[in-house]
């Protein structure tokens, strides 16, 4: 099995590259069919989700799709801190439009209700999210992910935008940490 070593940890392969892809295919056919149409605003949080906004939106078609980026924080090292901070705020004008939320990883969905709450109060037409990777086993908050590639479990994961203290980010496959 293939293993790397990020600072003090080693971490295991969980699912590859090919796998991740093929997941993100399915949701862009999905988002192309429900938001044909509404010119929709994507929205992706930085820094994790990178890679998710660059794999999607290449294979969006909907006409009139924008994108823009917003940077929420919640952890440190390998857990949650639990204070959701607004980093850098969006700029454009959302109100009445669709917008779809990007995130590389919902687990507890406190950043995601933070975020999708700050959204609502720009009157936009609809709030969509669409998470790549997700723990359905930590969700904490009444959180409806409307587009979702993979679900997880409870370990830490890194890769695919996903880090440990900045490392990580760049691969293309998913791992885990070795217990």
């Amino acid at each position: 099995m293939k293993t790397i070593r990020l600072h003090d940890r080693d971490f295991r392969l969980l699912i590859g590259a090919e796998e991740i892809e093929q997941a993100i295919d399915r949701v862009a056919r999905q988002m192309n069919k429900d938001l044909a149409g509404e010119s929709p605003l994507f929205i992706g949080v930085l820094n994790g989700a990178f890679m998710f906004v660059s794999d999607l939106l290449k294979k969006i078609t909907v006409e009139g799709t924008e994108i823009s980026f917003v940077k929420i924080a919640s952890y440190d090292g390998l857990a949650s801190s639990g204070n959701v901070q607004n980093l850098i705020g969006l700029k454009e004008d959302i109100a009445g439009r669709t917008v779809v939320v990007l995130e590389d990883m919902v687990d507890s969905g406190e950043s995601m209700v933070y975020l999708k709450r700050m959204l609502e109060e720009r009157n936009p037409k609809q709030v969509k999210i669409a998470a790549m990777f997700y723990k359905p086993g930590a969700l904490r908050y009444d959180l409806t992910l409307d587009y979702t590639c993979i679900p997880l479990g409870n370990d830490f994961v890194v890769g695919r935008g996903l880090d440990y203290d900045g490392l990580g980010r760049n691969l293309p496959d998913l791992y885990t940490i070795e217990s």
